[in-house]
């Protein structure tokens, strides 16, 4: 697949601490995303321009679309259904039991169920883990000794979950049982080259099974093949601490892009003065709808 790089064009200037979690929702047409530190739900709406914001009261990890309308939210150690007409918040479960830790990424998989992972505060290594909750609730721990659990996403075929651990600098393909939810063989498909520099963050994947990688440190997304681990096209992103990224539009064929601005130096924002926003690129191909929860709430 040879492709020219590209650059991402600022579509809201938002200015997010620590913009994350892109998801477009296929039937309403928007993009969702969170801010982390701000602790609000995005909605952004590319046909008016305009980003209904909704405090969430905790710091959000990440938001899916459930199945029925409102969306299924990760938030500190809690999760959350949540109306999105109203901003109402209702409390699902509580699966975790300690301050030091804080959901981060996840993405409903194929078959509807939930999978989110988490971060230590301090990002010490190796106190995260992966989770999966099942369409009725129970949780289940399916990966530990991660240090700061990322992207996530499933090949067409249903039959591989791919998977980042940010400090690892790669990105992990597991074999994936989509009867049960059951990963295993887990492996090292890409690694991000050490001259790219940064570190993976959020993942898309497109409809040749292309998978689309947000670079924190970067100021990139890169979009690498799973099968050779060879990096084919770069987006340039104007905004170092790129987080994650989404298809979104009519035709999913618009890689929107978010970024933070927590963690940079006067020198690092006077540089990228449009951190924290909102960017979008035209790749050249299509991804593929999100998935929706479709499980008890």
């Amino acid at each position: 697949m040879e492709q020219q790089n590209t650059t991402a064009e600022l579509v809201l200037d938002a200015r997010a601490a620590l913009g994350e979690g892109a998801i477009w929702h296929p039937i309403e047409k928007k993009l969702y995303w969170v801010d982390i530190e701000a602790a609000e739900l995005h909605i952004y709406d590319p046909a008016t321009g305009k980003d209904k914001v909704l405090p969430t009261g905790e710091k959000p990890g990440t938001v899916v679309p459930v199945e029925g309308g409102g969306v299924l939210m990760a938030a500190q150690n809690s999760i959350y259904s949540m109306d999105t007409g109203t901003g109402e918040l209702s409390l699902v479960t509580k699966p975790l039991h300690t301050p030091l830790l804080r959901f981060n990424d996840g993405k409903a998989d194929p078959s509807g169920r939930f999978w989110v992972g988490t971060m230590a505060y301090d990002t010490r290594e190796g106190a995260a883990a992966l989770y999966r909750m099942d369409k009725d609730k129970r949780f289940h721990q399916v990966a530990d000794n991660v240090t700061i659990s990322n992207g996530l996403m499933w090949s067409a075929d249903r039959k591989t979950m791919y998977y980042i651990d940010s400090p690892t600098l790669a990105v992990q393909a597991f074999d994936y049982d989509d009867a049960s939810g059951e990963i295993s063989n887990g492996r090292i498909v890409i690694r991000v080259p050490e001259a790219v520099g940064g570190s993976p963050d959020g993942m898309a994947i497109d409809t040749e099974g292309m998978l689309w990688i947000a670079l924190w440190g970067s100021a990139a997304v890169i979009c690498c093949h799973p099968a050779t681990g060879e990096t084919l096209q770069r987006v340039e992103v104007p905004a170092l601490q790129v987080t994650s990224v989404a298809f979104g539009g009519e035709n999913l064929d618009t890689l929107y892009i978010t970024t933070a601005r927590t963690g940079l130096s006067p020198e690092q924002l006077e540089a990228y003065p449009e951190s924290g926003g909102l960017f979008a690129a035209k790749p050249g191909v299509r991804g593929v709808p999100a998935e929706f929860y479709r499980g008890e709430l």
